[in-house]
């Protein structure tokens, strides 16, 4: 018998730890947890979101963006939303997360002043987040699944706590690996979380050097069309390109079916499929999009139950903003 490798058996503890986190966490979490302190808490954020993703159809993705850069790092703790301070430089100000999209800020904003009025003190900034994804995936086509409620709000946001801690479009597909197992996350949670790219776009300076490069990988026609379109980005930063150029604001498995075509947009696609872990469960979600619904609904729910606070633990602020 071969002996396991000591990476292997710390991946499995962190896998074994993790389980046993989110299923403690789950517990003190309820889907009818504001049932009688705040009875409309579902149908208020869904009238915000429905409200914002009309005027602003790129609020689901930012939103889901939102989601992930709050959960990934330290847990699900609203940290992403809390402003910098003279004396504090807050996560939002790291320089990962200045590029997220203003609209996801404030659509959690307008649903927690709705909230606010119709039951003040009560919903916590964290449960919105997790709500308002969830029905903003289903409102662009993508699955429904169950939001547990209960959390807090964090009462620390600090920009140097994200050192290393999200992905970035550049990193090495090992490194993300190991970033998503030491959260619990298995590779094929990972490639089912990366479908959030089916909706959203990234700005060019997240790929625009790799194209410049001719680097392996893209479709050459779709090559000169990025390198087209972000001709101007060292005077307009702010160019970006769709992360899915076939159904851009449809939630679906197209983003799978285009990275072998070489029409994946950032480097963490492309290294999807060049990696043997990770290339299997590509090709299954671009042929099974019920599938990848099914995976990627569970993903989602285990990621919004990693790190909560609750019980004495953190607090229901009354502004997203700011700390009590």
């Amino acid at each position: 018998m071969s002996e396991q490798s000591p990476l292997n058996s710390l991946s499995l503890l962190f896998f074994f730890f993790f389980t046993l986190l989110a299923s403690t966490a789950e517990s003190r979490l309820t889907t009818d947890f504001y049932s009688k302190s705040c009875p409309r808490f579902h149908a208020i954020v869904r009238d915000t979101i429905s409200n914002k993703q009309i005027t602003n159809p790129t609020t689901a993705a930012a939103v889901l963006r939102l989601f992930f850069h709050d959960c990934f790092p330290n847990g699900c703790d609203a940290s992403i939303l809390i402003s910098s301070t003279a004396f504090n430089t807050a996560e939002r100000d790291s320089s990962i997360n200045l590029s997220l999209p203003g609209d996801g800020f404030d659509v959690i904003v307008r649903a927690k002043t709705a909230l606010e009025l119709a039951c003040p003190n009560t919903v916590s900034c964290s449960d919105i987040i997790s709500a308002a994804t969830r029905d903003l995936l289903v409102t662009v086509g993508g699955p429904y699944y169950q939001v547990f409620l209960g959390r807090r709000d964090s009462r620390i946001s600090k920009a140097s706590l994200l050192a290393d801690l999200l992905p970035l479009p550049s990193s090495p597909i090992s490194k993300t690996i190991h970033q998503f197992e030491s959260r619990g996350f298995s590779v094929q949670e990972m490639v089912a979380l990366s479908g959030a790219h089916s909706i959203g776009f990234s700005h060019c300076k997240e790929f625009i050097g790799r194209v410049a490069r001719n680097s392996t990988g893209y479709n050459p026609r779709f090559a000169v069309a990025l390198r087209k379109a972000c001709s101007n980005y060292p005077k307009d930063p702010t160019l970006s390109v769709f992360n899915d150029i076939n159904t851009p604001n449809k939630f679906d498995n197209m983003y799978y079916q285009n990275i072998p075509k070489g029409l994946g947009l950032l480097e963490s696609d492309h290294g999807l499929y060049s990696d043997p872990r990770t290339r299997p469960f590509v090709d299954l979600y671009a042929r099974d999009q019920d599938r990848f619904f099914k995976e990627f609904a569970k993903a989602m729910q285990k990621l919004s139950l990693y790190g909560v606070q609750t019980g004495r633990r953190g607090e229901i602020r009354r502004r997203c903003d700011a700390i009590n």
